[in-house]
């Protein structure tokens, strides 16, 4: 089973290098199950139905989010009906829509789970106590797990990855917006990667406006980020190969790809 995963999608920019480059990249890779991350696909804050239905109808087959997952409002009009749209499963109880979802590959099945961490993060349910039971319950269902780990800290994705490394088939970094160096196989068969970067405005600060975080930085005031704008884009992603019949990587690759 060959995943495809893309790194966030930050506005415009990002959406424009999803129109552009997409296609390609599955031609190339011919992924069977492709995934992409898209809290800050709306105007780099959230997402929306349109947004959603058009990152489903330009090939995507389940979508990620993470902190950012409800600043657009209009999420709450559409989460609950949202089949492929998967949350970090580790908010409150009562939290709309679904931590964990599963694509069918011909006779087997993908689960995808969204995960948020806890350091430097909004308060959240503890995310290694919570995951324990979490996948020993989905490996009942199918040993094909993969993780979208939205967090700050290198350190806390490596422990989690170090966790589960032999129970899962892959645990991939978001949120950070900028691609890691330390793509790999784990020891016991789990494909590893820190932050799998983003899709979005190549200058730009984590796909948004330079001055913007220059100013915030500079003056220690609150600035709200907006989203850069430009035709100079990157696309970052991940492509994962796992055995089917034990669920485990094979090789986890990873691309950064400029787009003028």
């Amino acid at each position: 089973m060959k995943i495809l995963f893309i790194g966030d999608i930050v506005g415009v920019s990002g959406q424009e290098a999803i129109k552009k480059y997409l296609t390609q990249l599955k031609q190339e890779h011919k992924p069977q199950v492709t995934i992409a991350n898209g809290e800050n696909i709306a105007d780099g804050h959230g997402i929306t139905e349109t947004l959603y239905k058009w990152l489903m109808s330009s090939g995507v087959d389940a979508i990620t989010l993470g902190n950012h997952a409800f600043d657009n409002r209009n999420i709450y009009e559409f989460i609950s009906d949202a089949k492929c749209l998967v949350r970090p499963v580790n908010m409150p109880e009562g939290t709309p829509g679904k931590g964990v979802h599963y694509v069918r590959v011909n006779d087997k099945e993908l689960a995808i789970i969204n995960v948020i961490g806890n350091v430097f993060m909004k308060p959240s349910l503890d995310a290694f106590n919570y995951l324990k039971p979490l996948i020993e319950s989905v490996k009942k269902r199918t040993n094909h797990i993969f993780i979208d780990f939205h967090g700050e800290t290198t350190s806390e994705k490596q422990a989690m990855g170090f966790l589960f490394d032999g129970q899962i088939s892959a645990l991939v970094g978001t949120h950070t917006h900028v691609q890691t160096n330390d793509g790999r196989v784990l020891p016991q068969g789990t494909a590893y990667i820190s932050d799998v970067g983003m899709t979005g405005a190549l200058n730009s600060v984590i796909g948004f406006r330079k001055e913007d975080s220059i100013r915030r930085f500079i003056s220690q005031l609150p600035t709200r980020l907006e989203q850069e704008i430009s035709n100079e884009a990157v696309i970052s992603a991940v492509v994962i190969d796992i055995n089917s019949s034990t669920g485990l990587a094979k090789s986890i690759k990873t691309i950064y790809q400029q787009i003028r």
